[in-house]
């Protein structure tokens, strides 16, 4: 059995016409009987009845042609791959990532890159989220992953949130809010504040404690996460910084409370923009992946909609 063979034959079930049939498939109409009665001979009889102008599917063409649609949508499919693969040979990715994400949490996608498509050559930029917002947009990248309070009304972009993680006070083991099991930004009045640099929630923070009048003297400021953590285990001050970057024992993280603050990681491209297919695979490995152990939190939304969408579809029962 032959491919073309079974294009053929769907476009023959969908015509029931050989003459409409051949155009369809652009070939000439004796090429594609030819073709027909070679399946039929192999199948062991007729797939259809031939009535003047037009053609009836037989009973054992209604009885094979579901599994060569099958076939069909199979061949199509391993085409597709096999394109996209060619194309991908070698493909350069102009990738941001945020300088404030835990690392762990980009290892798994970079190996499912490296590993199923090894032609994409993955260029990194480390910088911080509003650079990489400005570097996105003027197309110096072409996807980039980061937080920003405001970063769902950038119309220009198009962004799938990926995780949410709470972000944290960070103190030394004996200081006297470790004994809390939550920290509220009242009980931070007169503490001495480790300022991150980077943090792209600064902004947010600095509004929240001056609402509640709140004032935490600066003490020490710092690009780099470990050397706030290092200072906040010394007793020099308090941290905040989000949960996933916290990777030392030695000391106390509790969630910020009343208000909480979290942060929402998400992919992001420009809006209208076409992309390379190493964009393409990038973003259906981060879609495939898991976030903190759960989908990412746009697969976890198209989930949800799709159910309500069975709910709403499902006819109301009648009540006897």
């Amino acid at each position: 059995m032959e491919m073309h063979q079974v294009r053929y034959f769907l476009a023959l079930c969908e015509e029931l016409n050989f003459t409409r049939a051949a155009a369809r498939v652009n070939v000439s109409q004796p090429s594609l009987t030819r073709a027909i009665k070679m399946l039929e001979a192999e199948l062991g009889g007729p797939l259809f009845r031939r009535e003047r102008q037009h053609s009836h599917l037989s009973e054992l063409g209604r009885t094979v042609r579901p599994y060569l649609e099958q076939m069909h949508r199979r061949a199509e499919d391993a085409k597709r791959e096999a394109q996209e693969f060619v194309r991908l040979q070698r493909t350069p990715l102009r990738l941001g990532l945020m300088c404030t994400i835990a690392p762990g949490c980009l290892v798994e996608l970079m190996s499912a890159i490296r590993t199923r498509h090894p032609g994409v050559e993955l260029h990194i930029l480390d910088a911080v989220a509003t650079a990489l917002q400005e570097r996105l947009i003027a197309g110096d990248l072409d996807v980039a992953i980061y937080a920003l309070p405001d970063l769902s009304t950038e119309r220009r972009l198009h962004y799938l949130p990926l995780y949410r993680e709470q972000f944290m006070i960070v103190t030394a083991l004996d200081h006297r809010l470790s004994r809390q099991s939550a920290i509220r930004v009242r009980d931070l009045a007169g503490e001495h504040y480790l300022f991150r640099v980077n943090c792209e929630y600064n902004g947010a923070a600095d509004k929240i404690f001056d609402e509640q009048h709140v004032d935490t003297p600066t003490v020490y400021q710092s690009e780099r996460d470990d050397w706030i953590l290092a200072m906040a285990a010394a007793g020099i001050g308090f941290g905040f910084i989000p949960a996933l970057c916290i990777d030392r024992g030695n000391v106390t993280a509790r969630p910020l409370i009343a208000p909480e603050i979290w942060r929402e990681v998400a992919l992001v491209t420009v809006r209208g923009r076409p992309h390379s297919p190493s964009v393409g695979a990038f973003v259906r490995e981060a879609m495939r992946m898991t976030w903190i152990g759960q989908p990412a939190l746009a697969v976890q939304a198209a989930r949800s909609i799709l159910h309500e969408d069975d709910i709403e579809g499902e006819e109301p029962h009648s009540a006897e």
